[in-house]
């Protein structure tokens, strides 16, 4: 029998490769909504002095302070596992 060929011989169709729009859609249905992007870049290139991972509000900091939170949580919990590790065991 011998080995198959890891490669198939004929080249299957392509998924993306018609210009059709999805079956119920009609080809005037803006179904991917309205462009954000001019809205974002305003608000990313303003210089107001705040880092760009702050630039959208709230949301942005409650994150960034979780994460810190965490990050300085995990530091201190692996420093205290490591020294109670270092102790030497009481026979």
């Amino acid at each position: 029998q011998g080995l198959k060929p890891l490669v198939p011989r004929e080249s299957p169709d392509l998924i993306f490769g018609t210009s059709k729009p999805a079956p119920g859609l009609s080809a005037a249905d803006p179904f991917l909504g309205t462009n954000k992007v001019p809205d974002l870049q305003k608000i990313f290139q303003r210089s107001d002095g705040r880092p760009i991972h702050l630039k959208l509000g709230y949301p942005d900091r409650l994150l960034y302070r979780t994460t810190m939170a965490l990050t300085i949580g995990g530091t201190i919990y692996c420093l205290v596992a490591l020294l109670i590790a270092s102790q030497p065991k009481k026979q």
